[in-house]
């Protein structure tokens, strides 16, 4: 079993930024596809941005160019940075990790106003 928990969510102006955390627990981390996905009010949850366990990255056309997601290895965790956020950007923001099975951490909620 795998637990992840994020971090690093908070309330922040239009045009700032903020950097999410995903730290995973076990020894398989390096092993895993790692993902953040959000899921706003009233809609469905969708992808925002996936890097695989060599490093490739994908990510959502709404956030290309302002989102970038990473991982360290070493401390079991993947990042979100992200920055120029809009209010549509507000929404809870969820970390999955997968290799053969999925997990999903708690969710961490992200506010973007003025």
């Amino acid at each position: 079993q795998v637990q992840l928990v994020e971090s690093g969510g908070g309330l922040v102006q239009p045009g700032g930024s903020l950097r999410l955390s995903c730290a995973a627990s076990g020894s398989a981390f390096r092993l895993f596809r790692m993902a953040w996905y959000r899921q706003a009010p009233g809609k469905q949850r969708e992808l925002v941005a996936v890097i695989s366990n060599e490093g490739s990255t994908n990510y959502a056309d709404s956030v290309k160019g302002r989102f970038t997601i990473s991982r360290d290895n070493a401390k079991n965790t993947a990042y979100l940075q992200m920055n120029s956020l809009k209010p549509e950007d507000t929404a809870v923001y969820y970390c999955n990790a997968a290799y053969g099975a999925g997990y999903w951490g708690q969710g961490t909620q992200v506010t973007v106003s003025s």
